[in-house]
């Protein structure tokens, strides 16, 4: 029986067993994306698990009368799920004391500043104030977002926000649809940028893994990750419109 018929019954009946011949069929994704976040902390057998979970509710979210392919709709979805059980298994794990102190210097040093200047503070004026590092406000920032995500990391013409060297959730290559169009594009990009690629979005590896596996600064990972997006949208665009 073809997906989408198998789909039309299982929706129009609810017989349970169309839906358990639905997730038999598409167990190879739980198990194929479960498999590219081990290493992570977490065993391979739990993430299976919340994979299999997610694909469950995907078949009862799925509608096939919008001509999307079950598995172009499941793969984000479990990967989704994934990331959050990650991101919820995180806030479980007790921040290192240096950590926790920092947020907290970091909350009223901010505030101070904010009512000396009337201006939000930069991760570089909060660095200068505290006696630490960049990378260490940001760090903080990330770990307990008690900095808005909005701020800009520095006070240059072109300065990011904290958000934009956060390890990005949404804004990545998954969302090219066109593999041919992607592959003609990752051509522009050096040796070391098709590095970072395969690591941030091939592996979907965190900013902090990709930098200590380059030898470089998480600071300059986000930089790099912003400047190949860039490169990236803008030659698809070109591509597109020829």
């Amino acid at each position: 029986m073809e997906d989408k018929e198998l789909f039309r019954r299982y929706r129009e009946t609810g017989d349970v067993s169309l839906r358990n011949e639905i997730v038999e069929k598409y167990l190879y994704i739980a198990s194929v994306i479960a498999k590219k976040f081990v290493g992570r902390g977490v065993e391979y057998d739990d993430l299976y698990q919340v994979a299999a979970l997610a694909l469950l509710k995907g078949v009862d979210r799925f509608d096939e009368t919008k001509g999307l392919q079950f598995s172009t709709f499941i793969t984000p979805t479990i990967t989704g799920e994934i990331k959050n059980y990650f991101r919820d298994r995180s806030r479980l794990v007790h921040l290192p004391r240096r950590v926790s102190e920092l947020r907290v210097n970091l909350k009223k040093v901010a505030d101070e500043y904010l009512t000396e200047t009337g201006l939000r503070p930069t991760a570089k004026e909060l660095a200068a104030r505290l006696k630490v590092s960049e990378e260490e406000v940001v760090r903080a920032a990330e770990a307990g977002g008690i900095v808005s995500l909005d701020n800009p990391v520095d006070d240059d013409e072109d300065a990011m926000s904290f958000y934009e060297v956060i390890p990005a959730e949404e804004d990545n290559l998954e969302r090219i649809e066109n593999r041919d169009e992607l592959e003609s594009a990752l051509s522009i990009l050096s040796d070391e940028e098709k590095r970072l690629v395969a690591y941030r979005f091939d592996q979907e590896l965190s900013q902090v893994e990709t930098a200590r596996r380059m030898n470089v600064s998480q600071m300059y990972v986000s930089r790099m990750e912003r400047k190949v997006l860039s490169k990236l949208k803008e030659r698809l665009k070109k591509s597109m419109a020829d």
